[in-house]
């Protein structure tokens, strides 16, 4: 599924069936990598997301919310290659599923468009990944995290709704709503993504659990959006994010009435590392 191994010497050639990307002095990876931004009205925090950016990553896809600046001109002048795609539907998780289907890379990465997210951390995502796991998950909250951007009230909401998914799915997330994150393309096919809004993250988190993917969470710092207001709002997408947390574990209950099974697999399915 993924290949790792030291750059090659100066006199040394990889492998003719694999073009290996070095990512660091110590890592390259055969893997191309997938970069997907959904953006609107974004043009001013464009220059801060691309500019951290890794040169190895083998695309970028912007999903162009209807954007009524420079959002698709700052972006091809920014990375000359970029894949723009235009947003037919609305929201967040909308921009992300076409995103995903535009995607050529065996990995795609996540990142936010309003220069909140270090593309530089990208690194640790990909090793985690070629390393074995199915889910790069990001965590502020995790041993080496941080956030500049949530008030006491969002981390308290974050933190109740993530205890309420960990109880209910057998996770152990430190974090839950957020959006910087990476996965592997064909976990798609396992997670089946239908919904729209902010609470796409949280739909993605409860089914790599459901699906028996093996999560890692990778500790991430997110800044202060630069410019502009973000569309978050916080008791409405509090509320979205209940109602998928709900829904999901009656689908949960529904399935095991269908189909009971043996607590051994049930422990399997509900495993994050």
């Amino acid at each position: 599924m993924s290949s790792v191994l030291q750059p090659a010497a100066a006199d040394q050639h990889p492998p003719a069936a694999a073009t290996y990307r070095p990512v660091s002095s110590h890592l390259a990876i055969a893997p191309p990598v997938s970069v997907v931004i959904p953006a609107m009205n974004e043009a001013e925090n464009l220059p801060y997301v691309f500019k951290t950016l890794p040169d190895w990553i083998h695309e970028v896809v912007l999903v162009d919310g209807n954007s009524t600046d420079d959002t698709v001109q700052v972006a091809r002048e920014l990375w000359p290659g970029v894949k723009v795609v235009e947003q037919r539907g609305k929201g967040k998780g909308d921009a992300l599923i076409t995103g995903f289907q535009a995607c050529t890379g065996d990995i795609i990465v996540m990142v936010d468009a309003d220069g909140s997210a270090d593309g530089n951390e990208i690194l640790s995502y990909v090793s985690a990944l070629v390393s074995g796991a199915d889910f790069a998950k990001g965590s502020r909250f995790a041993n080496g995290g941080g956030t500049d951007d949530m008030t006491f009230i969002r981390k308290l909401g974050n933190w109740a709704l993530c205890t309420a998914v960990n109880r209910k799915f057998g996770a152990r997330y430190t974090d839950l709503c957020y959006g910087y994150n990476a996965f592997w393309r064909h976990c798609l096919d396992k997670i089946d993504l239908d919904c729209t809004g902010f609470e796409v993250e949280t739909l993605m988190n409860i089914r790599v659990v459901k699906a028996g993917l093996k999560v890692q969470e990778i500790p991430s710092h997110e800044y202060l959006r630069i410019h502009g207001t973000s569309n978050l709002r916080a008791v409405r997408d509090g509320l979205r994010v209940l109602r998928v947390i709900l829904q999901e574990r009656s689908n949960r209950r529904a399935l095991r009435r269908r189909s009971p099974q043996s607590p051994m697999v049930d422990a399997m399915r509900g495993e994050v590392s």
